[in-house]
């Protein structure tokens, strides 16, 4: 499974070049073969930004959600397991939105496509690949 940091999801969903054209295709295989996820809690972070007006989407946030969703891209839940795994994580940084989307991809065991210069520089329990590559 293919599991994309939240700024990961934006840059895909928006066609931004910023995404390196190795991840970008990472992301459309793991799109054609249903393994392509995203944290739950990459949702609440994109409302967040959306309403400090530090990001735009250009439609309803619920909208722009379903619009993912039907994309085939599989939504993870934020579970208990994933909020004690998310404390236990030694030595990574403090934000609790990429702490549980660092615990999602290690308890499932999949990838993380991230551009985060601290999680793929994180020497713990994670298989990453930099999204701007």
């Amino acid at each position: 499974m293919i599991l994309l940091d939240t700024h990961v999801l934006v840059w895909l969903t928006q066609g931004s070049s910023e995404m390196g054209a190795a991840a970008r295709e990472t992301a459309n295989q793991a799109l054609a073969g249903d393994q392509l996820a995203v944290s739950g809690i990459s949702f609440w972070e994109i409302a967040m930004l959306h309403r400090k007006q530090r990001l735009r989407i250009m439609q309803p946030l619920g909208a722009f959600r379903r619009d993912v969703l039907n994309l085939g891209v599989v939504e993870l839940p934020v579970t208990g397991e994933i909020g004690i795994e998310a404390v236990m994580l030694d030595d990574l940084h403090s934000d609790p939105a990429d702490r549980i989307i660092v615990a999602t991809a290690s308890l499932t065991r999949s990838t993380l496509v991230t551009a985060d210069q601290r999680i793929l520089e994180w020497r713990g329990p994670l298989h990453s690949i930099d999204a701007r590559v």
